[in-house]
């Protein structure tokens, strides 16, 4: 009997491990429906417009005024491997915008009266990669993708908040790990590890997402979100508005005609 009590809390590990993953899977779904569920995941595009407030070592760089349209296209046939699926245009000024980063499928360019400069390319990387791991992209873009796994960690509370923590893990075994409100189901932080293309450091990038609101046929978006990284508070949005289902048509992401290409 002494030699079977081990060979059967062997056999129950695989059931405990599944137990896991079930839950986190069940806490995941519960998310997507509270953000809307199948409305969510019919979203074609998105505005939010409010301020935008960027820090160095927490002290406030700066402060715009800003409209951050984001666009689910079919993806075309030109575009690369690699290509995240989303068009992103930031727009900064009270009314012209005409200062924009644009994010498409040919690349990242920052949009002026001047001209456009291509984006470096360790920082469209790191948008590339912020955006395959930010909870939203996944629950919209990757939800089904081979491999992707729920792993619960635990139930803890955060900000004063009764959060359940589950482990978002990929196929190439990168982890983002989110913290979903335990009554409303919503994301309320995500965190993942990220390597720093200059220190080749590894940099942890926390985000934080607040004010939820409906913002038209049950879909619901934070109106107040902020990042961290290592420790220190890099970006933070407060918007007035956002709408989605807009119809915005594939040239607003795109380079206007004849625009001079600048050198980076």
């Amino acid at each position: 009997m002494r030699r079977l009590l081990p060979l059967l809390l062997l056999a129950g590990l695989p059931l405990a491990a599944q137990s896991k993953l079930e839950r986190g899977k069940k806490i995941v779904d519960d998310a997507l429906e509270a953000l809307g569920g199948a409305r969510f995941l019919a979203m074609k595009d998105r505005e939010e417009s409010g301020r935008v407030y960027s820090f160095y070592r927490e002290t406030l760089q700066g402060l715009s005024i800003a409209r951050i349209y984001s666009h689910y296209p079919m993806k075309p046939d030109s575009a690369p491997a690699d290509f995240v699926g989303v068009y992103e245009r930031q727009s900064f000024g009270k009314k012209k915008e005409d200062n924009a980063v644009l994010f498409n499928e040919t690349g990242g360019y920052q949009v002026s009266y001047r001209g456009a400069t291509p984006i470096a390319a360790d920082r469209l990387e790191r948008y590339r990669q912020s955006t395959m791991r930010n909870i939203f992209y996944i629950l919209r873009q990757r939800l089904n993708e081979k491999g992707l796994i729920f792993d619960f960690q635990s139930t803890e509370v955060f900000q004063n908040l009764p959060v359940d923590v589950v482990n978002v893990v990929d196929s190439e075994n990168r982890t983002t790990t989110v913290y979903f409100h335990h009554s409303s189901k919503l994301p309320v932080r995500q965190m993942f590890f990220m390597r720093n293309a200059v220190t080749k450091e590894k940099d942890e990038e926390v985000t934080v997402f607040a004010k939820y609101r409906d913002v038209g046929g049950g879909v619901k978006w934070p109106f107040n979100i902020m990042r961290e990284r290592n420790g220190e508070k890099i970006y933070e949005i407060f918007s007035e508005a956002v709408k989605v289902n807009l119809a915005l048509k594939d040239d607003l992401f795109k380079l206007p005609g004849g625009v001079k290409i600048l050198k980076q």
